[in-house]
């Protein structure tokens, strides 16, 4: 009897599939120190951005389902 996979809990908190399939990431450096960084810099890790091909291998393997 073939068993289900089970997807991270922790990666299906961070990511969402577009509908052509791409993951999707926010971005990092944006939670504490931001006194020294720039409003234009803090404004653009506001955004989502598309994960790097490079890890949406390994990431489509930790997430089956989504």
């Amino acid at each position: 009897m073939q068993q289900k996979m089970k997807t991270k809990k922790s990666a299906a908190k961070r990511f969402k599939v577009t509908g052509t399939g791409k993951l999707m990431r926010n971005k990092a450096y944006k939670r504490h120190i931001l006194a020294k960084k720039t409003t234009k810099r803090k404004r653009n890790l506001r955004k989502a951005t598309v994960t790097d091909e490079t890890n949406a291998k390994v990431m489509k393997r930790i997430l089956p389902y989504i």
